[in-house]
């Protein structure tokens, strides 16, 4: 039940009362229907590093299913076509994704809501251009995710299922397991990492003698290399969806960046370079699942821990982007571009049980469509214009409101640098790919008509507006589920 607002004037705290003041007000705080702030720096790290890690492996386990030139961490090697501008291309990725998070950082601390890009292209450009963002979201990119993860050999559904109850039932014990999932995803690469160096340090250079013979030029190869290792790279901005439950989001949100970025791509690198010390750039093409091949070849009789921990990895990777997700559902609903009944939250265990088992039920209806595969090569490009057209509304919000409050204020330099970037990675792949392209525009275009017809037009039938306040009704029952009562002050 929803807590009760008529407090008795003798139970009701007074300004000059005593200190257990501050207790009480504590106590009426925690019993207000919304989202709690139940996640510290530890689990923000965990959050970015789940994702990241769990989408690097994920996709790797992918590259037998589908061979899209964006998904699988091989493309990279693939499209360079060689071991030194393959291992540049690994670090100007996690350059560019550590300059989009300190973008991020700015943005998160200056608009501190949760919902990530959704509410901050809202905030600088209003709300079409939000709702096609959204509109992709829940089309291509939760929908590439997912079916991603049922798709492999390592079949999520149950684990989705599982993953799902978890994030409803309680937010601090999924937290406190994606903590553990984190350091089992840096386990597994650190074992990569020692393996792979120890290998190169007893003598076996040759794959790295002439490093750069036969490196591709073609700025259209260089720039889907650059997709398929930001593609690894890709949950850099995924703490920025749960900001409302993080506490002290102002320190936390830019702190757990500043140690993840750095780290990610400090992993990265060293990964493959004991990816390349091992196999030659013909055999990581060859390979179904590379970190798998590796262990077969260097860790003997111990081999077969390596598809046990990543298996662990994409598990994780799995619950963090369930609860990322659902929350850029909650906020849209919040705004009222979804049904009102998703941005309701459980009066019990503050989640928001609506939109995350929406989530669960659109993923497994998206199961039935057997033509998938062709969603997982544009959505990179379609997701790379929305964080470009997000790092853009902080600029606009600079120009249109200079005195805005901004804890974190990056260099100018710093958004126009990953604004050109993304520049070149979202106009290259038209001329590349252009069916891709025209697939990812037609999705987000057909997104007007839906806005239209579900935002602007109020006037809607009688019989629609009772029907669906019949089955919000329905729907509050079954979940336990309020709306959620704003805080005097925030932003909601």
């Amino acid at each position: 039940m929803m807590a009760d607002k008529s407090t008795p004037m003798s139970e009701a705290p007074m300004l000059n009362a005593s200190g257990n003041d501050k207790a009480v007000l504590e106590w009426k705080d925690e019993e207000k229907v919304r989202m709690k702030k139940q996640l510290g720096l530890l689990e923000g790290v965990a959050i970015i590093l789940g994702i990241i890690f769990g989408s690097a492996f994920v996709f790797e386990q992918l590259s037998f299913l589908c061979p899209g030139i964006f998904v699988s961490p091989k493309g990279v090697i693939m499209e360079v076509e060689s071991v030194g501008l393959s291992l540049m291309i690994w670090v100007l990725s996690g350059l560019l994704s550590m300059i989009g998070a300190l973008c991020y950082a700015e943005l998160g601390t200056s608009i501190p809501k949760s919902g990530g890009g959704y509410a901050y292209i809202f905030e600088a450009f209003g709300p079409l251009p939000a709702f096609l963002y959204l509109w992709d979201a829940m089309l291509i990119f939760v929908y590439v995710w997912f079916i991603i993860l049922t798709e492999t050999k390592l079949r999520y559904a149950h684990a989705q299922r599982f993953m799902t109850f978890m994030n409803c039932y309680n937010i601090k014990q999924t937290s406190k397991m994606q903590n553990i999932f984190m350091f089992t995803k840096i386990l597994a690469l650190v074992i990569i990492i020692i393996a792979g160096l120890s290998y190169l340090l007893m003598g076996n250079t040759s794959n790295f003698e002439n490093a750069f013979e036969g490196g591709s030029t073609d700025p259209g190869k260089i720039a889907v290399a650059i997709y398929s290792g930001l593609f690894s790279y890709s949950g850099w901005n995924c703490l920025n969806y749960v900001t409302e439950e993080l506490r002290n989001s102002y320190v936390n949100l830019p702190r757990a960046i500043y140690i993840s970025l750095p780290l990610v791509t400090l992993i990265y690198v060293f990964a493959n370079v004991a990816y390349l010390a091992v196999l030659t750039p013909i055999a990581m093409k060859a390979s179904n699942a590379i970190a798998v091949t590796f262990a077969d070849r260097v860790l003997g009789m111990m081999s077969w821990s390596m598809p046990l921990l990543v298996a662990l990895s994409a598990f994780g990777g799995l619950s963090v982007h369930i609860m990322t997700s659902s929350r850029m559902c909650f906020v849209g609903a919040r705004y009222g571009h979804f049904p009102e009944m998703l941005s309701h939250i459980n009066v019990d265990r503050f989640t928001p049980t609506p939109s995350l088992v929406f989530l669960n039920i659109l993923s497994l209806a998206m199961l039935c469509t057997s033509d998938v595969y062709v969603l997982i090569t544009y959505s990179s490009f379609v997701e790379s214009f929305f964080i470009m057209l997000s790092v853009c509304g902080m600029l606009w919000l600079r120009y249109k409101r200079p005195n805005m409050t901004r804890p974190i204020k990056v260099s100018l330099w710093v958004p126009i640098v990953f604004i050109v970037v993304c520049m070149f990675l979202v106009f290259v792949p038209c001329y590349y790919v252009p069916y891709e392209v025209g697939m990812g525009v037609l999705i987000t275009v057909t997104g007007i008509p839906a806005f239209f017809l579900g935002v602007v037009w109020e006037k809607k039938p009688s019989w629609f507006i009772h029907a669906l306040g019949k089955f919000t009704i329905g729907v509050q029952k079954l979940f336990l589920s309020a709306r959620e009562e704003k805080e005097e002050g925030s932003y909601q």
